[in-house]
């Protein structure tokens, strides 16, 4: 009996160390398929708000961005509200005048900021239904 245990010892480990890698190599497997399809949503949704052209406002050479982050751990994204914006910035964020150019997709409002020393334009597209516009386009001055 102890020989049959001794002889069995080393295939139970090397059965244990097959299922380890096994489950290791799905796991991996998974984490990166939710890396790429969460990278490649962003790039999505960040090639979608750059499709239309910049408003003839927009200065040359400004960076057109999806996110934009301050210092002071606060954010502005594509798709967050004109209400949010003002909440969250303030108005005296706001500097300069504000543009209205037609685009394909409707009227867009363009706004020029200045916020924790940085200067930039956020393009909104006005609906029709006149609820709050929504962030389509950020761009970082220069």
């Amino acid at each position: 009996m102890v020989s049959l245990l001794r002889r069995s010892v080393p295939v139970f480990q090397w059965a244990l160390a097959v299922v380890f890698l096994a489950a290791v190599v799905v796991v991996g497997t998974s984490v990166v398929r939710e890396l790429r399809a969460g990278t490649g949503g962003a790039a999505g949704s960040a090639t979608a708000a750059v499709e239309s052209p910049p408003p003839t406002t927009v200065p040359a050479g400004a960076i057109s961005l999806p996110v934009l982050l301050f210092d002071d751990d606060k954010g502005i994204r594509v798709g967050d509200t004109a209400t949010h914006i003002a909440a969250l910035l303030g108005r005296s964020a706001e500097v300069g005048r504000y543009e209205i150019d037609a685009a394909a997709d409707g009227e867009r409002l363009t706004r020029f900021y200045q916020y924790r020393g940085r200067r930039f334009v956020l393009v909104f597209t006005l609906a029709e239904s006149h609820t709050d516009p929504a962030v389509t386009a950020i761009y970082l001055e220069d």
